[in-house]
């Protein structure tokens, strides 16, 4: 066991990412943070290492090629109407001209992993070649990227989309902020500056086979509506195996952790994918116009980012909140209906992310309490 408790003191700063409107809210929630099922009090004997160490560690890890499983589950507490609502849920992108509805769009199969128990087999051999299988019972999703082209395919549909070209991952990757791996998750906790956050090693663990150590990453803020993210750093090659995140009221929200990994390079054959028989393939040149996805249902109800002219953010670290304007007549009856009155406005909420909609047609949107929201809005 690691026996030193050391406070984290790197002058590292990061801006926090509070990334989209509150037509994205669900996504915003699931870029937060993740949370998996640790190993008990008896965790492996390692060597001592500092805070600063382990942080050091996991963000200089150079590690580019690993396969295994991930287990995803999630319990955020988003509303199914505006789950339901965003684009690219259920009805899939309809943008991108003549990719029409597909079902084997990435956006929507993404939100999934925002309710539930998922699981994912994942293979990754540097920036060029990466794999993601959701499994789900009797259907399937497969999104592959190898080299110049990439697919999604869709096994329940039997739609697939082929882009390709040389930006085909930078242009067709799923636009949110939803980590699918713990590295992902990890890097957006680890990189908060250390003056808004307290970062200690907190004992060891043994993740996926691999001997760990545990990081535990609490605000030193208030106002948060998290107050823990534990991180399992690999302590071999500093590759973040599972990050745990509790709600200020001591629950888990959300579980990423690898239950199977493997450090070896993929074989080549890992990365090649070809259609079924039968499929319906959109093909789709990566350097291709892109038109905007049209939006219905409930998203023709959600503001755009662009139409409002764009979201800043505001105060620091954990209590950054993301602000900005809403068109006119835009969001303000959706928000009624998923919402609850409060002082100034409509207060849209889930176990973590809180939304509010000003009488004025203003959003304020963070993993903040209401009051924090209110205060950065300037109304009670």
């Amino acid at each position: 066991m690691v026996d030193q408790v050391q406070p984290y003191r790197s002058g590292r700063r990061a801006t926090a990412r509070v990334l989209v409107p509150v037509g994205v809210v669900a996504l915003t929630a699931a870029g937060i943070g993740l949370v998996p099922a640790m190993a008990g009090d008896s965790g492996p004997s390692l060597p001592a290492l500092t805070a600063e160490q382990v942080v050091a560690k996991a963000l200089g890890s150079d590690t580019e090629a690993l396969s295994g499983t991930v287990k995803v589950k999630a319990d955020i507490g988003v509303p199914a109407q505006l789950l339901g609502g965003l684009p690219g849920a259920g009805g899939g992108y309809r943008g991108g001209g003549d990719q029409g509805g597909s079902a084997a769009a990435p956006e929507g199969k993404l939100l999934e992993l925002l309710g539930g128990e998922h699981t994912l087999q994942v293979a990754v051999d540097g920036p060029d070649r990466q794999r993601i299988g959701l499994i789900g019972g009797l259907t399937g999703y497969e999104l592959v990227h190898n080299g110049g082209e990439l697919w999604a395919w869709d096994s329940k549909s039997n739609d697939a989309i082929h882009l390709t070209g040389p930006a085909a991952a930078a242009a067709q990757r799923p636009k949110t902020p939803l980590p699918v791996t713990p590295q992902d998750a990890a890097r957006k906790f680890l990189t908060l500056g250390a003056e808004s956050t307290s970062v200690v090693v907190d004992g060891t663990a043994e993740v996926a086979g691999q001997k760990a150590y545990q990081l535990s990453v609490k605000p030193k803020q208030s106002g948060s509506t998290i107050a823990e993210v534990r991180i399992a750093v690999a302590a071999d090659n500093g590759v973040p195996l599972a990050v745990v995140v509790r709600s200020a009221d001591g629950a888990k929200v959300l579980d990423v952790h690898f239950s199977q990994v493997s450090f070896a390079r993929p074989s080549a054959s890992t990365f090649a994918f070809t259609a079924p028989k039968g499929a319906k393939v959109t093909e789709r040149r990566a350097d291709a116009a892109e038109a905007p996805p049209a939006r219905d249902g409930a998203a023709e109800h959600l503001p755009s980012a662009a139409g409002a002219g764009g979201f800043d953010l505001v105060g620091q670290g954990w209590a950054t909140v993301l602000t900005g304007k809403l068109p006119a007549g835009e969001g303000s009856s959706f928000a009624k209906a998923l919402g609850k009155p409060v002082g100034g406005g409509t207060l849209i909420g889930t176990k973590v992310l809180n939304v509010l909609i000003t009488d004025d047609g203003r959003v304020f949107a963070g993993a903040v309490t209401p009051q924090v929201l209110q205060s950065a809005a300037g109304v009670k």
